[in-house]
């Protein structure tokens, strides 16, 4: 008998593999295991760490105590190793086997997750890198058994992990303690417990900003305690500075600020001194922008001594490079305020330019960039020192230097005279046409910087401009490659409108029509930018009869090769047509007879941007007097209204809105009672275009024309526009709101009315207040006397949601008839009481704005004794606590105040401001903040006067 051979599974030859796919594709088709919980990744794509770029993540891998970057915790590793020889042994099998999951790797994960932390409530979320930063929290041990330490350690740790962790209400609450015992803990214990979470990797962005505010809290309490941690604070807070955020920046600033106002200058100055002549340059300019700031919160005058010292230094060519650098950005944080040290900061950088070492010389004339920028347009004098070796530079450098120093000139120029300015353009000029071949992008945006700059002083002429400067531009930027660009693509475009000022438009626009002809579409639309812009800025008036007609020819052709989805072809073109006005009569038919093809065009977005421009050109096809073109196009946009596509449809709705504004309704073809049931149906397109178009033209019709339509269609589409009231889009719940309006107006309010009112009993609150704002526009259109009537007979309805939908009407209806609700105070007196009396905060809140707009539009009307009586029941509601409610009662009481006088509405007030009790004070000091905010002057009179007989005394 044969021996049967007991074998290991792995050993095993498996069937399945033989009936399976191979395994790489089915990788590809379900994905491999080692993808990332989705969880996870977005927890690390919400790290602070994560949105740096690679040299800002630097920051992050600077220890406090010098030895480098933390590793990471043993058990981590121990887990991450067993993960990888699973997978391993997984890979090893020939087919399929269940995976298997190990205890340990389950033991670890129960481990880490962590729920709940002693003694610390009402926490959002615990992450497992807190636990390095908080473990003191978890220790078992009492009291007792700690030292001094180790308990203000754990207390401080439970306060801090509130404010990181904790919910908003709690985070509050830890802030005023710490902020009280602050000095209880010390700054060694403070800084040694925030300082390295900071620097952790895992933090989230308001994580992070919790953890900068406190940082600053604690700077303000501590004050110069906490000059030993002054090169801590500054080496976690210092790399903020150059943040891509600007609230970063900014908080950056302010900490060190503080902390430079606690400590003190010699502090801040021996504390940073070593990082001057750093190797690392991200600390150097790190140390470079602390130091800026430091200078402006102690005073740069301050500070002109230890930076002149730094900047002339002949030990490290570093420490030069980062005292100018200093300069700098000592100009760009104080801007204009640079002005009185212009002489001190110049006098301590002027030997940069010539300096040995590359980089200073280019720092240096950064920083003259950067003051000349800063103090423009005064001080040119003060640039006397470093003018003559700039303009050496400019001559013999090449490269990067000589890009700086273009630059420089390129402020400096604008601040001299004319006389100065028109020589040194002329010679800086002949530099710049030569770099105009630059292959280098950053050498031709200087370049083109330095044409912005010099073309807009006075001492350049047009005549220089036109002969000098414009051919070389026209031919070495407005080319194809510079299209593709789109930085510079913009820079160019920006250029060439400066230019255009002095150059005149008709001689910029004869050089923009090749590039409006040429076969690359991404010049074209460069091309079309330029146009639009110019023609915006400085009109058509010099053009003449033969540029135009080549300039619309141009246009045209780049419109009707147009493939991408650019816009600005047609605007230009549009703008073009109005600047030029009535010259527009010989080229109407061309242009008309585009349009009218476009508009048939089998791709949509032709037939959109044909129909966009046809709503531009509207307009002026009218002062050419072509009424029977823009019936005609009229008929055909009529024609339209099957458009499948909801963006085409929309354009082609927007151009017979524009037309319908601009022919009289009895010539217009076809007439509104055809156009008008042919949109209804429309208004039950669901796309927001659609909607808003379709909603302005009823709107038009109903507004123009009403009488062409029959009542009962009218009433039709007062239906359909209930349903736009409940739009997410706030366009199209106003235009519907005054097409309401328009129609009340148009068939008489009272069926429109009924409609509306049925509306208030929905459930829907933005529905009920669209609503209410319609029937106040009816109220405006019609008059109040017809619809008062209806919303106080509607009020006696008992439904809480129907009774604020009436009072909010009345409050849109106040506020928008004015002066003429003179006439129905008394009337609206009973239902505002009632209101004001009613136990619901909603009807309170909105009865005191009915009151607000009531009695700001009657003041001076002689109703003082309604609006006293109004006073009494509104008054007591000034202890409610909703920040709603109170803030439309205190707005009440100060449209009472404005009706009756300081005098009358204070009597109320002065009882109330030295209360014994805190929270009525607040009340009522808050409405004498406002009445002496809004009228100082006419409270002198009504001021208490208290009779005291010993001042009366005379010794």
């Amino acid at each position: 008998m044969k021996s049967v051979d007991f074998k290991k599974p792995s050993e095993m030859r498996s069937l399945v593999s033989q009936y399976t796919a191979p395994k790489d594709a089915l990788e590809s088709t379900l994905g491999s295991d080692e993808v990332e919980d989705e969880l996870m990744a977005n927890q690390k794509r919400r790290q602070v760490y994560e949105k740096q770029s690679e040299y800002h993540k630097r920051r992050f891998e600077r220890s406090l105590d010098g030895k480098g970057e933390d590793t990471e915790a043993p058990d981590s590793n121990k887990r991450q190793k067993t993960e990888h020889n699973d997978k391993e042994k997984e890979q090893e099998q020939d087919g399929y086997m269940l995976p298997t999951t190990s205890r340990n790797v389950v033991q670890a994960l129960s481990e880490e997750v962590i729920t709940e932390v002693p003694g610390v409530p009402n926490l959002q979320f615990f992450k497992p890198s807190d636990k390095a930063h908080f473990a003191l929290l978890f220790d078992e041990r009492s009291e007792s058994d700690l030292s001094e330490e180790e308990r203000k350690r754990k207390q401080l740790l439970k306060l801090v992990l509130r404010i990181k962790n904790g919910l908003p209400s709690s985070r509050k609450i830890a802030f005023k303690i710490l902020a009280r015992k602050v000095a209880f803990f010390g700054p060694s214990i403070c800084f040694d417990t925030i300082l390295p979470i900071l620097l952790d990797k895992t933090l989230e962005d308001h994580e992070h900003q919790m953890m900068l505010k406190l940082i600053d809290r604690i700077l303000l309490q501590l004050q110069d305690s906490v000059k030993p941690y002054t090169g801590k604070i500054l080496m976690v807070v210092s790399p903020m500075l150059i943040d891509p955020v600007i609230l970063t920046r900014a908080t950056g600033r302010d900490i060190i600020s503080n902390l430079a106002k606690a400590v003190g200058l010699p502090t801040m100055i021996y504390t940073m001194r070593p990082d001057l002549d750093h190797d690392d340059e991200y600390v150097r300019n790190t140390s470079a922008r602390a130091m800026a700031v430091v200078a402006k919160a102690l005073g740069v005058n301050q500070l002109v001594p230890f930076l002149r010292l730094v900047c002339k230094s002949k030990k490290s060519w570093k420490a030069r490079h980062t005292g100018i650098k200093t300069v700098q950005q000592i100009a760009i944080l104080m801007g204009i305020g640079v002005l009185p040290y212009l002489n001190d900061l110049i006098s301590c950088i002027d030997k940069g330019l010539i300096d040995d070492h590359l980089p200073v010389r280019i720092m240096t004339a950064q920083a003259v960039s950067s003051l000349a920028q800063s103090c423009q347009p005064y001080g040119i004098e003060c640039f006397n020192p470093v003018l003559e070796p700039l303009w050496r530079g400019i001559k013999r450098n090449r490269g990067r230097e000589l890009a700086a120093s273009l630059k420089s000139l390129g402020f400096l120029i604008p601040l001299m005279d004319p006389d100065y300015a028109s020589y040194y353009t002329e010679e800086v000029m002949r530099i710049v046409k030569r770099e105009f071949n630059s292959p280098n992008d950053e050498m031709k945006k200087t370049v083109l910087f330095v044409i912005q700059k010099c073309s807009v002083t006075e001492g350049v002429t047009s005549k220089y401009l036109r002969e000098e400067l414009a051919p070389e531009f026209f031919k070495q930027f407005w080319i194809r490659r510079t299209a593709l660009d789109r930085q510079l693509n913009k820079i160019v475009v920006f250029t060439t409108v400066l230019l255009a000022e002095k150059l005149g438009s008709a001689f910029t626009l004869e050089k923009l029509l090749p590039p409006l002809k040429d076969e690359s579409e991404p010049f074209r639309t460069m091309a079309a930018h330029a146009v639009n812009r110019v023609v915006k800025k400085l009109g058509t008036n010099d053009v003449d009869d033969r540029l135009e007609a080549r300039l619309l020819d141009a246009l045209l052709i780049a419109f009707q090769d147009q493939t991408d989805g650019e816009k600005i072809v047609y605007t230009a073109l549009g703008n073009t047509a109005k600047s030029l006005d009535t010259r527009m009569k010989p080229y109407v038919a061309p242009i008309s007879s585009t349009i009218l093809e476009h508009l048939k065009h089998k791709k949509p977005m032709v037939r959109s941007f044909a129909a966009n421009l046809c709503t531009i050109l509207i307009p002026v096809f009218k002062r050419c007097g072509e009424m029977a073109l823009i019936n005609k196009f009229n008929i055909i946009l009529f024609e339209s209204l099957g458009e499948v596509y909801p963006e085409v449809l929309a354009s082609i709705i927007f151009a017979m809105d524009k037309i319908a504004s601009q022919i009289p309704f009895s010539e217009l073809q076809p007439p509104p009672n055809q156009i008008l049931p042919t949109l209804t149906p429309i208004l039950r397109n669901s796309h927001s275009l659609v909607q808003e178009s379709t909603v302005k033209l009823v709107g038009k019709i109903a507004r123009r024309g009403p009488e062409y339509v029959s009542p009962k269609e009218w009433m039709r589409i007062c239906f359909e526009l209930l349903e736009m009231l409940k739009s997410p889009v706030m366009p199209i719940r106003r235009a519907a709101n005054k097409t309401f309006g328009y129609i009340a107006k148009a068939i008489g309010p009272q069926d429109v009315l009924v409609t509306l009112l049925n509306n208030l009993k929905v459930q829907e609150r933005q529905l009920r207040v669209c609503t209410s704002v319609a029937i106040g526009i009816v109220a405006k259109t019609c008059g109040p006397f017809i619809v008062i009537p209806a919303l106080m007979n509607e009020y006696r309805t008992p439904d809480t949601n129907v009774q604020n939908g009436i009072l909010k009407a009345f409050a849109f209806m106040l506020e928008y008839i004015g002066p003429m609700s003179k006439d129905y105070v008394y009337p609206l007196i009973p239902l505002l009481q009632d209101a004001l009396t009613d136990r619901d905060l909603v009807h309170r809140q909105t009865a005191a704005t009915c009151l607000k707009h009531l009695a700001v539009n009657c003041a001076g009307r002689g109703l003082e004794d309604a609006f006293v009586h109004c006073m009494n029941l509104l008054f007591p509601n000034i202890f409610e606590t909703s920040p709603h409610v109170i803030s439309r009662i205190i707005e009440g009481i100060d449209g009472l105040r404005t009706a009756l006088g300081p005098g009358v509405a204070m009597n109320y007030v002065w009882a109330g401001l030295f209360h014994p009790a805190k929270n009525v004070r607040t009340a009522y000091w808050k409405l004498f903040n406002s009445a002496c905010v809004s009228q100082p002057d006419a409270l002198v009179p009504y001021y208490p006067v208290n009779e005291v007989d010993e001042l009366n005394l005379i010794l």
